[in-house]
């Protein structure tokens, strides 16, 4: 079987990931996922996709991840081993959509306007 690729995004986040038969080990950047998420709960973000679908040992995921920091990063990876799983074994959709992991979640930060103190925030007014 060959190397089967897919793309995972989030905020400003970019996974490019790629998922082939194996053990179960997620490289992330050349580094353990252990190493490059040291948060439980970015570790637990990170195999969601793998462990819903009962797959945990059964395919070693190399993935790079440029842009962001750690939320939107580890989003965007399980964005893309959710749709690598899919591009496989399609009958595990339902599973992933029902739990929202098939979804690319839109919200960016909104950008800074001139003459303002923020995107929203303004400067003071003052009357006199």
């Amino acid at each position: 079987m060959e190397v089967i690729n897919a793309l995972g995004r989030r905020k400003t986040a970019v996974a490019r990931v790629y998922l082939k038969p194996g053990s179960g080990k997620i490289t992330v950047n050349k580094k353990s996922v252990e190493d490059y998420f040291p948060a439980p709960t970015l570790q637990y973000i990170a195999r969601q996709a793998l462990e819903l679908t009962n797959n945990g040992d059964k395919y070693d995921i190399d993935a790079n991840l440029d842009g962001g920091g750690f939320k939107g990063q580890v989003e965007a990876l399980r964005l893309g081993m959710a749709r690598a799983i899919i591009k496989l074994e399609p009958e595990h959709r339902p599973v992933l959509k029902s739990n929202g992991l098939l979804r690319r979640d839109p919200r960016m930060v909104e950008r800074k306007k001139p003459g303002q103190k923020k995107a929203r925030k303004k400067f003071q007014f003052s009357k006199r």
